[in-house]
């Protein structure tokens, strides 16, 4: 809603309005006034040369030459004078002899007396046209010489009053009034349209508030912590701020672009183009673990676009990873204390039926198998963490009832991965392949470790049904999105998603093919291309 302020000083609706008006008028009056002085200028141009067109007919005319030589040429040329005059629409027809002797006169009583005005250049033989107020008043007057052969021997003047003239020039003005009345009325029209149309634009707002309003919004918009796209409704982007920018590592002019030109994963895509709202989905766009937001753009009941809002979760995503493996420990332990209670309790029994030897072998045996299994861990995995994670998950998969075997070993001087990272990769692909042999006859998993020079390769294989040939193709690529709260969708979440980010980030690559085991094969690659 327009401020007091905004109101007071006007609306930029109605400030172009007043301009508009004010420039339409100003054209408008311009126009008038250079079509008033040339009309000024063209009828007394046109009564001028009238006036020397009736002048020289009448000079010309055999019966002006005749009456000449009469002995009283105004019985003649008076009613001659008065006709042409009549004709022609002229107010005076004046035939005089050479010393300015009138021989005729609109008014009779002044006729034998002399000519008022200049004759000009009339007498030699010229044409002679001026402007003077004679004694009918103000006229435009034409003085030209009448010829017997070569010599001059009278003088007609013709003259039109300067009333007869402003009279047609009033005509004329009245015309040039009507068209620009009409012009000025549908310029401001138009003018009144346009600005109808800018105030709904603009909703009625001052330049004031508009510009205060675009500097908040600028400054809001670029200093909030969430990632924010608008797109219109054709997908074409129309504002991405600072965070947008960065966590999906967008060009600088991305603003005018579509977003299927981006390059963001698929699922982002659909979502933000999408005609439903998606709320805390998760996607992984780069080395960003993204929750992402959408919702469709109304206004006026009409579709503007969509509303994306991107909230970094990689880190959040790590700690939850290695949160999720101390958790897994934990459980291991519990069972395995669990596990210790029994056996104790069966030593225990053994020694008090009397029965030491057999005692000591079950609790001995026990111990080899279990040190067995952590030696051949740790020598395969020097990282603590990693060793750790690796004996929870063959924990895991023994209460499961699935076979989990560890095998290979990190050779000295292979690529140093932080532990949060293999972490991530070992534990989302052994997880995924504990899910996929899940209620299969044959439960198997096998981790293999392994790396030469500044290499190092995990492989992860199961016998559980496999991957179709497009879903090898796609399933890192795609990060199949899940609700933040909920489990991932047909056992592959973000988990694969977060592996191929981390090989990614230490120079590697996944890849997925058959398994000897029957199912899928993961191979992870660090630092192959580093």
């Amino acid at each position: 809603m327009p401020s007091i302020r905004g109101l007071r000083e006007g609306s930029v609706a109605r400030q172009m309005l007043q301009l508009q008006v004010l420039v339409v008028l100003a054209l408008v009056v311009a126009a008038v006034a250079l079509a008033a002085y040339d009309a000024r200028r063209d009828v007394r141009a046109d009564a001028a040369d009238r006036a020397v067109a009736v002048a020289r007919t009448v000079a010309d005319s055999p019966t002006t030459l005749s009456a000449l030589a009469s002995t009283d040429p105004s019985v003649r040329l008076q009613p001659y004078a008065e006709r042409v005059r009549v004709d022609t629409g002229v107010d005076f027809v004046v035939v005089m002899d050479l010393d300015r002797t009138r021989f005729t006169h609109p008014e009779p009583d002044r006729i034998g007396k002399p000519f008022v005005g200049d004759l000009g250049d009339a007498p030699e033989g010229g044409t002679f046209t001026q402007e003077y107020r004679g004694t009918l008043g103000p006229s435009v007057r034409s003085v030209v010489p009448v010829f017997a052969g070569n010599q001059v021997v009278a003088l007609v003047s013709v003259g039109i009053t300067v009333d007869r003239v402003d009279d047609q020039l009033r005509q004329d003005l009245l015309l040039v009034g009507i068209c620009a009345a009409v012009v000025l009325g549908v310029g401001v029209l138009g003018a009144w349209l346009v600005s109808r149309r800018l105030r709904r634009q603009t909703h009625g707002m001052g330049e004031r508030e508009m510009a205060r309003m675009y500097e908040y919004y600028s400054a809001v918009l670029h200093a909030v912590r969430e990632g924010l796209l608008l797109l219109d409704s054709e997908g074409i982007v129309q504002l991405a701020n600072d965070e947008a920018r960065r966590l999906l590592s967008l060009p600088e002019d991305v603003v005018g672009r579509s977003v299927h030109e981006l390059g963001l994963p698929p699922g982002l895509v659909a979502a933000a183009v999408g005609d439903t709202a998606q709320s805390d989905d998760i996607y992984v766009a780069d080395d960003h673990v993204l929750v992402v937001s959408s919702a469709p753009a109304t206004w006026a009941d009409r579709d503007v676009g969509a509303v994306v809002t991107l909230r970094d979760h990689t880190d959040l995503q790590a700690v939850t990873g290695e949160l999720d493996v101390v958790r897994g420990l934990t459980d291991t332990l519990r069972a395995q204390t669990h596990e210790a209670s029994n056996r104790l309790h069966t030593v225990v029994s053994l020694i008090e039926m009397g029965r030491p030897a057999e005692a000591v072998d079950f609790a001995t045996e026990e111990l080899q198998l279990a040190q067995m299994l952590t030696d051949r861990v740790v020598s395969a995995v020097g990282e603590p963490v990693v060793a750790a994670l690796l004996l929870g998950k063959t924990s895991e998969a023994a209460e499961r009832g699935i076979s989990l075997s560890v095998d290979g070993e990190v050779p000295p001087g292979a690529v140093d991965v932080p532990a949060r990272d293999l972490v991530t990769i070992l534990g989302n692909l052994i997880d995924n392949a504990l899910d996929a042999v899940a209620g299969r006859d044959a439960r198997r998993v096998a981790v293999t470790v392994g790396g030469s020079g500044a290499q190092l390769k995990i492989i992860v294989e199961d016998s559980g049904p496999g991957l179709s040939d497009d879903d090898a193709r796609h399933v890192l690529e795609r990060g199949w999105t899940t609700k933040a709260t909920s489990d991932a969708e047909g056992g592959h979440g973000v988990g694969l998603a977060l592996v191929g980010q981390a090989a990614r980030r230490h120079g590697g690559s996944v890849e997925i093919g058959p398994s000897s085991l029957g199912g899928a094969a993961f191979v992870v690659t660090l630092g192959g291309t580093s």
